[in-house]
């Protein structure tokens, strides 16, 4: 009955109605997207298409509209000083990163149960320096410093390696480091083998005994303390190094029998789905198609997508789902359902990531944020510099944005990537939508531009004064 009287009003609205549906409907496509507060006209992208030095197609269209809903709401996070330190958001952008750190640390445990691997003369071997480890401390100096800057950053070495002592290096490395991808490790840079690390960093860890630690040595990134790490606190994975190639066959072994145990069965239009879903990931972020079964449940489009999201190569995989034959559609799946059946495994022996870990991760974020603020010319103090409410540094970023945008699209600005888990923080955060009709116009409006835009420069081509005269072979007799 509802739905009947809701169809009568319809039909008896005055025909005046008629003209504001056909302003909602003009005005919802002549937005391309939005991002947050900002909007993306299809006039304003078809612009961008035309006079770009890149054809105007629906899959550039969807590109450009994606690249400027990122950039856009990197800038509003810059007006408002927001770091995007959400722990909870931070994790869940991280979770693709999150489970492959959570996976190795099972494959860690894993190895060890493994027959078959050399275990002779292994702390000779170590102590030779068949594989090298050591923790550090480092007192950075930028490349810019002054004579007196850096002697000021020896100064402060100099005094922290006064204060270490053959049981503290752990601590002191997590209060005074200054390298944010060790220093919440107590320094720790694993195990490496010889010649990873720059020239200076590589001869000084070679040089000391396991234990000992080190004067100061300088690189480029500035003043290192050095411990060489004892060989029991890396034993395993120094047997694991040393194994590598035993490992590898045992792996093989290992993932073979799991995906055989696993009752992996890929449902009968798997490739089509994901072909499907690979002309707009994010529409179907929470789409509940199953794409194939095992032991460790139904695996949906939203699941692969999950696996998706924090892959730098996104853009690859998007384009390789639509285009590679059939084969290795179905294999890329067969391969994120194996992961699946490890996570399970992990699941099941309760393997966590340590809270260093995870504050390492979340450290990395933050710094890559800092860095595209950096890089956009959108950092918080620039724009704090420029306004002085959040209305005003949102429009001056904004502007920004559209300079920088301009320029990349004629080549004359370097391309600034948004990392993935950066841009689905934003998203989730401050909200976004592409709109397909509207990039449809700006398509049509693109590719309108690029024919006058042609049409201009071949018309103001000057011409020859002299005819130019045909070929040899074209001369008629």
């Amino acid at each position: 009955m509802k739905r009947s009287l809701i169809a009568l009003i319809a039909l008896t609205a005055p025909l005046g109605a008629c003209k504001g549906f056909k302003e909602a409907m003009t005005a919802h496509v002549d937005v391309a997207a939005k991002a947050g507060s900002q909007e993306l006209s299809t006039e304003r992208l078809g612009a961008l298409l035309g006079h770009a030095r890149v054809p105007a197609t629906p899959e550039i269209a969807r590109s450009i509209a994606d690249l400027w809903v990122n950039y856009q709401l990197v800038g509003q996070a810059a007006a408002r000083g927001d770091s995007l330190n959400d722990p909870k958001l931070v994790d869940e952008a991280l979770w693709p990163i999150i489970a492959q750190e959570r996976m190795g640390k099972w494959h860690e445990q894993l190895s060890k149960t493994f027959t078959g691997l050399d275990t002779t003369n292994l702390e000779a071997r170590y102590d030779k320096g068949e594989f090298l480890a050591a923790r550090h401390i480092l007192i950075a100096v930028p490349q810019t410093a002054t004579p007196a800057q850096r002697d000021e950053a020896r100064k402060k070495a100099e005094a922290v390696r006064a204060e270490i002592t053959p049981t503290n290096f752990a601590d002191v490395a997590k209060k005074e480091s200054q390298d944010p991808g060790s220093a919440a490790r107590g320094g720790d840079l694993g195990l490496f083998p010889k010649g990873a690390m720059v020239k200076e960093f590589d001869s000084a860890v070679a040089t000391l005994k396991p234990g000992q630690v080190s004067g100061l040595v300088q690189t480029d990134f500035g003043y290192h303390i050095i411990r060489r790490t004892p060989f029991a606190e890396v034993k395993d994975e120094f047997a694991q190094a040393v194994n590598a190639d035993a490992l590898r066959a045992a792996d093989s072994v290992y993932i073979t029998r799991l995906v055989e145990n696993g009752n992996v069965k890929l449902k009968d239009n798997a490739v089509s789905t994901m072909r499907n879903a690979a002309k707009d990931l994010d529409a179907h972020a929470k789409d509940g198609a199953v794409l194939a079964t095992s032991k460790a449940g139904d695996f949906t489009v939203g699941r692969m997508i999950r696996w998706i999201e924090a892959d730098p190569r996104r853009p690859q995989i998007e384009q390789g789902l639509q285009q590679a034959p059939d084969s290795q559609v179905a294999g890329f799946l067969r391969s994120m359902v194996r992961n699946e059946l490890l996570l399970r495994q992990a699941d099941s022996a309760k393997v966590q990531l340590d809270p260093a870990d995870l504050t390492e991760l979340r450290g990395r974020f933050t710094q890559v944020v800092a860095g595209t603020w950096d890089e956009l010319g959108v950092s918080p103090k620039e724009l704090a510099d420029s306004g002085k409410t959040v209305a005003q540094r949102e429009r001056i970023a904004a502007a920004r944005i559209d300079q920088y945008l301009d320029q990349l699209m004629n080549q004359q600005a370097r391309y600034v990537d948004v990392a993935q888990p950066v841009a689905t923080v934003l998203r989730t955060k401050y909200g976004f939508k592409v709109n397909p009709a509207g990039l449809e116009r700006a398509v049509e409006r693109g590719t309108k531009e690029r024919a006058a835009a042609d049409s201009a420069a071949e018309a103001n081509r000057p011409k020859s004064e002299v005819p130019l005269a045909p070929p040899a072979g074209d001369k008629k007799p």
